[in-house]
């Protein structure tokens, strides 16, 4: 009896510090990638203001060899959207864009629907300096508790896929 009382009491002890932390980080989420890009602004714009090039080097697209992807709108102008369904790794949702200030900002919007429904707010921003450009990529949104305490692993996740997105743009547009 005096064993389960004890489990008992550290597992009550285990919930109360589980929900401290959950409430202690918060439910926003921030992450913002920096990388100096050797090509013009216009080069980096470009391929960065459309689904269809966006997606020649997002991280994402290489999780799953059999990913479903369907673009509606125009390709570089607000409303442009691309939807995706694939495996557990990438689930569905889709990527809308919402403004655009040419060679200066691409604004987005992410719907998730699987494997769990929720949306975030994603932004390029582009600064030239001489002939390189300078990109700040970003995303924030809000999880809900429990699912806030996922922040404690995301940046590092967060980070290794978007440096290697920015990487592969880095590729595509430092050979032109």
């Amino acid at each position: 009896m005096n064993f389960i009382k004890k489990l008992l009491l550290f597992l009550l002890g285990l919930v109360v510090i589980v929900t401290i932390i959950m409430f202690a980080i918060g439910k926003k989420y921030h992450i913002e990638i920096t990388e100096t890009i050797d090509a013009p602004i216009e080069q980096v714009y470009a391929q960065a203001s459309s689904s269809k090039m966006f997606n020649t080097w997002n991280p994402w697209m290489d999780l799953d060899p059999n990913l479903s992807v369907t673009y509606t709108g125009e390709q570089g102008q607000v409303g442009d959207t691309y939807c995706w369904e694939g495996n557990d790794n990438v689930g569905q949702g889709c990527h809308i864009i919402t403004e655009l200030v040419v060679n200066q900002k691409v604004a987005t919007k992410m719907e998730f629907k699987k494997p769990f429904e929720s949306d975030a707010t994603s932004d390029i921003v582009l600064r030239a300096e001489g002939s390189k450009t300078v990109l700040t990529w970003s995303m924030d949104c809000e999880l809900d508790y429990p699912m806030n305490l996922m922040k404690l692993m995301m940046d590092a996740n967060m980070k290794e896929s978007y440096g290697k997105g920015l990487n592969k743009l880095k590729e595509i547009v430092e050979k032109k």
